[in-house]
């Protein structure tokens, strides 16, 4: 080959590689209509965390008395936009039935459908009686909207305060408890609970049945289960792992700890909201977007906005239905139940 023939190889091999690094950028600046993000949600929820009413004195950062107008101001809120559905995480009042009276009823407020929580505070009387005062149907339950499951526990199943003294449930209950307290662990607390058999066979169920549906999970409790703190469930690992082994769980989210705290494990974000009750003063409250790909947590008063981005195999489960990876936490802390 002549030079100039081997001159004009060389510049056809630069001029194709020149073109391909420019047909490689222009794609990296602009993503495929399929691939962008979508700018308004399927739909949005409002959140409350530990309201723990009572017509009670201040108890260290605890403002019982407060409660009554931050709910009110956050219902004022909620009622601003067009919210699926408002969930409050359990402990809307801190110990007398009385406070029911008060509370709930502003609870009620909130336009649109409304769900509770129950928690560790709410049984100042018996299980049924509960249920009842709250106008539930049932102490754990589920249901859906627009591809999304949320199923919501009943972390009191297993506990001393929620179950009379001599039923089987209660008996159960001390068993776990004083193991628990021989091991040294860190949610050995008469505060806390745990999911009981039957339980956990339903939760098993739900999850197998709304994975098969192609459907996103997002599961609801009182109480955290990761990471580990004095105020998780009693047999939180068991919990965790079966939520884990379940590929359409896309979060956790909980009340319980007012501090409030976060982690990411196996693509689960586990979301523990701050406690309304706490400091005179300032507000916790939230409004969650509910995107394809992820969740937006736009929080108010204490509480952080959170991006939750959704795992790609977790992304995918419902798309034909409509269409450690930790950050960091807050240390487990004071007793905050």
């Amino acid at each position: 080959m002549t030079n100039a023939g081997t001159a004009l190889k060389k510049s056809i091999i630069v001029a194709s590689v020149t073109l391909l690094l420019a047909v490689l950028v222009f794609m990296a600046g602009h993503t495929p209509i399929s691939a962008k993000r979508e700018k308004n949600p399927s739909f949005q929820f409002g959140l409350i965390a530990d309201v723990q009413y009572c017509d009670c004195d201040t108890n260290n950062t605890r403002f019982y008395r407060e409660s009554p107008g931050k709910l009110a101001e956050a219902a004022k809120l909620f009622n601003k936009h067009d919210l699926a559905f408002t969930i409050q995480l359990g402990d809307i009042i801190d110990r007398d039935a009385a406070s029911f009276e008060k509370i709930v009823p502003m609870y009620n407020q909130i336009n649109g459908p409304k769900y509770h929580v129950l928690g560790n505070h709410d049984f100042p009387v018996a299980s049924d009686k509960v249920v009842g005062l709250l106008g539930m149907t049932k102490q754990y339950y589920d249901f859906s909207r627009d591809g999304w499951r949320f199923v919501v526990l009943d972390t009191n199943d297993i506990s001393t305060y929620a179950n009379a003294e001599g039923t089987t449930k209660h008996k159960r209950a001390q068993d776990v408890y004083d193991v628990l307290k021989w091991a040294g662990a860190p949610n050995a607390e008469t505060w806390n609970g745990g999911l009981g058999s039957e339980q956990m066979d339903w939760l098993r169920g739900v999850l197998q049945r709304s994975a098969q549906a192609g459907e996103k999970v997002v599961v609801i409790g009182h109480m955290p289960i990761y990471p580990k703190n004095m105020h998780n469930v009693w047999n939180d690992e068991a919990v965790r792992q079966l939520l884990e082994s379940s590929p359409n769980v896309v979060a956790y989210f909980n009340g319980h700890n007012h501090e409030g705290n976060y982690e990411r494990k196996n693509g689960i974000h586990y979301v523990n909201f701050q406690g309304m009750v706490e400091t005179k003063n300032t507000n916790a409250y939230s409004i969650v977007r509910v995107f394809p790909d992820r969740l937006e947590i736009d929080g108010y008063g204490r509480e952080p906005d959170r991006v939750l981005e959704l795992r790609n195999d977790k992304i995918e489960m419902n798309d034909h239905a409509d269409g450690s990876e930790n950050a960091a936490a807050r240390q487990p802390g004071k007793d905050n139940h």
